[in-house]
């Protein structure tokens, strides 16, 4: 929402918005642009009589300021419907889909195209370092955009990415997520499916050798060519890894090398990543080797294992958690970058799906890579956090971010690397954290 308020900014629309608990980056990032925030939800925040109100999909009815849009008759639309009908109109639409890795590959192929000197829009959920904004309205025929299966918003149940029609679609990966508004996995395939039907057969769809979710999807029908990727495997596009820790890797097409990749990520994930961008930037024109030109110079997005601070022997990490595979792959990486030096992980399991207890036995596992895991059990989650130790021995539950603190200030007379997991605010222990470990 913070991004499509940036391009309404753009296109010469007087914007304003409401929220609960901005916080940064993107709260400073709406504020530089001069976007008026307004805190909490409420009738009153409609008494400059808008023209149109874009109702984001968190909100529900009995939501105040959603019942003034409705008894006022004020013109509402979805996000993504406004997108589409406001922007993408003519565009070619390089879309990213799958459970995993959304953010990070959008803002790889954004990156690449800018690289080019395409200059291309984007939206994306959250901040690409190379940007310094989530989203932009471009100067080109290329939109490059984060394609969420969430749904668009009460009126519309619709996967968002429905809207979006790309002609170039990436299909990472696809697991059980959003259990708040899927039943089960097969609910998910069936709107990642709704998107498939959406490329046009001149179009391409990229996705890795060696995701049979993403088959079966296919398998319910694909009119659209196939592009394949792979690491240390047999599909077209292949990645060799050079270091374990997907620091470095060969990139090659039909076995032939295009080059190195050789960047600060790390990761197989990331090396998945990176391939499907450069497969996507082949597909409008871009080489591989200028591709790979781009993502030595390609910083990653905010929140994303995001150095916030090394102080006295301790390196703390910012990461935007929000399922045990994303948690698992990211400390797996750190584990190869790292070998043998201490890792703990702070988790804050505040995504609908962690929420609802879904992931219980599958994130106590995702833990394994740490020395020790740390999880936050607030008052309002809904369960009890304890049951993950039969899991694993690793885990230890704090009811208290004091605790939390308390904890790793005399951890930090080890060093090591912390690593801060939310896709929230996690209460500013951020800041806090860092005050304590400088005073100490």
């Amino acid at each position: 929402m913070g991004g499509l308020a940036l391009i309404a900014r753009e296109l010469g629309y007087q914007v304003s918005g409401s929220d609960q608990n901005v916080y940064p980056p993107m709260s400073t990032q709406l504020e530089e642009q001069g976007i008026r925030l307004m805190e909490g939800y409420k009738a009153e925040n409609l008494a400059i009589k808008p023209d149109l109100v874009i109702i984001g999909n968190a909100l529900s009815r009995g939501n105040p300021e959603v019942e003034a849009v409705l008894n006022q008759g004020i013109r509402y639309v979805s996000g993504p419907q406004w997108l589409s009908e406001a922007v993408l109109q003519n565009k070619w639409v390089l879309g990213v889909a799958g459970t995993h890795g959304k953010t990070t590959t959008t803002s790889m192929l954004s990156w690449i195209l800018e690289h080019q000197g395409l200059k291309p829009g984007f939206l994306v959920g959250g901040i690409p370092m190379n940007f310094g904004i989530s989203a932009r309205l471009g100067e080109s025929d290329f939109f490059v955009i984060e394609a969420d299966e969430y749904d668009s918003a009460f009126f519309d149940k619709r996967s968002k990415f429905v809207h979006y029609r790309p002609r170039t679609a990436i299909l990472n990966n696809l697991e059980y997520d959003h259990a708040d508004i899927f039943p089960d996995l097969d609910a998910i395939k069936k709107q990642f499916h709704h998107l498939v039907r959406t490329v046009p057969g001149e179009g391409l769809i990229i996705s890795p050798a060696c995701e049979t979710n993403i088959d079966d999807v296919l398998a319910m029908g694909c009119w659209t060519p196939l592009a394949r990727t792979s690491i240390n495997g047999q599909a077209q596009w292949n990645a060799e890894l050079g270091i374990a820790d997907g620091s470095r890797f060969k990139v090659c097409v039909d076995a032939v090398e295009q080059g190195v990749v050789d960047w600060e990520l790390t990761g197989n994930h990331n090396v998945y990543n990176a391939m499907s961008a450069i497969v996507a930037a082949k597909h409008v024109g871009i080489l591989p080797s200028a591709a790979i030109e781009a993502l030595a110079a390609f910083k990653n997005v905010k929140r994303r294992m995001e150095v916030i601070a090394r102080i006295n022997g301790v390196t703390l990490y910012d990461d935007f958690a929000h399922h045990p595979t994303a948690i698992e792959t990211t400390l797996d990486g750190l584990r190869k970058q790292v070998g043998s030096e201490r890792i703990i992980a702070i988790v804050e399991p505040r995504s609908n799906t962690m929420r609802l207890g879904v992931h219980t036995e599958s994130l106590a596992r995702s833990l394994h890579t740490a020395d020790q895991a740390i999880l936050y059990q607030p008052d309002n989650l809904g369960w009890d956090l304890s049951g993950l130790k039969q899991y694993a021995h690793n885990i230890e539950i704090c009811s208290s971010l004091d605790d939390i603190i308390a904890k790793l200030k005399l951890e930090a007379n080890n060093g090591g690397h912390f690593v801060l997991m939310s896709n929230g605010s996690f209460g500013g222990i951020y800041q806090r954290l860092q005050e304590v470990l400088r005073q100490s």
